[in-house]
């Protein structure tokens, strides 16, 4: 479906378990064919995180991919809470992959995105041209994961835009000191939707924080480092980390310096989980990392 006030075309394609998901399409500026790239949300995110670089990336001529990812924004929802795990996620995107005729791409992957990414270098590293993993990583640490234990699934009812945007700043507001009251309601507008009755709903989910809740996710695992080490060894790859995020933290970067010593680290400062990526420092990284990717 083309929507022509916007600047993309809205995919939607069948899980191999039947569920209809979304994604949107950022056509490239005309020029030489260049490797696509394919961003990937966070935990309670959706593709609208990327609405302010994704044209940005698809100016510099490279076709942009932005996904919904099951439980998320206009994708459905599953009715088996054991699907929503990173193996699953890296299924959907590899298959929609294969239905766009897409055989490599450029991968950014924000928080739960990045996680998906290092679970697609496990089975489906031949797609991945170059990874850029934003503000996470194979550890993590227990100060961000308890913080995002603590909200995820338990949003307070709001009845207006502006009390949408007084609970995402609530939320997150640790993580963007410098944000304008306008910035939250933007903020709200990609986080929440309207029911039918008019009353507002988070785009995702609630089922999607039974693991966290659970304790199912931990800060390292050995499969996330092997992961990791097969992503970051093999493909050219970039960190991009908050410079007051919580979790990814010294030790971590540390770790994955050690592991990976070619791997690109770049702080995107007085910014907490996760740079949005339109932040001038991001940029300038993207730009350079991109440049070395035909």
């Amino acid at each position: 479906m083309i929507t022509s006030e916007l600047p993309y075309v809205e995919r939607s394609w069948r899980s191999h378990d039947g569920l209809r998901l979304m994604a949107r399409d950022y056509a490239p500026a005309a020029g030489p064919a260049r490797c696509p790239i394919v961003c990937i949300h966070g935990l309670t995110r959706n593709s609208a995180d990327f609405e302010m670089v994704a044209p940005w990336l698809a100016a510099q001529g490279r076709r942009v991919i932005s996904v919904d990812i099951r439980g998320r924004g206009k994708s459905e929802y599953d009715s088996n809470s054991d699907n929503y795990n990173p193996l699953v996620y890296a299924r959907d995107v590899a298959q929609l992959l294969e239905e766009l005729g897409i055989a490599r791409a450029v991968f950014i992957g924000t928080s739960m995105g990045g996680i998906i990414t290092m679970t697609m270098a496990m089975r489906y590293r031949h797609l991945i041209a170059a990874a850029v993993l934003n503000d996470v990583g194979p550890q993590l640490s227990q100060r961000g994961l308890t913080r995002i234990a603590g909200y995820v699934g338990t949003g307070v009812p709001v009845d207006t835009w502006q009390a949408a945007a007084a609970a995402c700043k609530g939320i997150n507001a640790v993580a963007f000191p410098h944000y304008t009251d306008a910035d939250w309601l933007h903020w709200a507008h990609r986080t929440f939707g309207q029911n039918a009755d008019g009353s507002f709903r988070p785009q995702y989910d609630p089922a999607i924080a039974i693991a966290i809740k659970q304790g199912k996710i931990k800060t390292s695992s050995l499969m996330a480092r092997w992961a990791f080490r097969r992503l970051a060894r093999k493909v050219p790859t970039m960190l991009l980390y908050g410079g007051i995020s919580d979790l990814i933290e010294a030790p971590q970067i540390a770790a994955m310096r050690a592991d990976a010593p070619h791997m690109k680290v770049v702080e995107v400062p007085s910014v907490g989980h996760a740079p949005m990526l339109n932040e001038v420092e991001a940029q300038a990284a993207l730009s350079a990392f991109l440049a070395i990717v035909p």
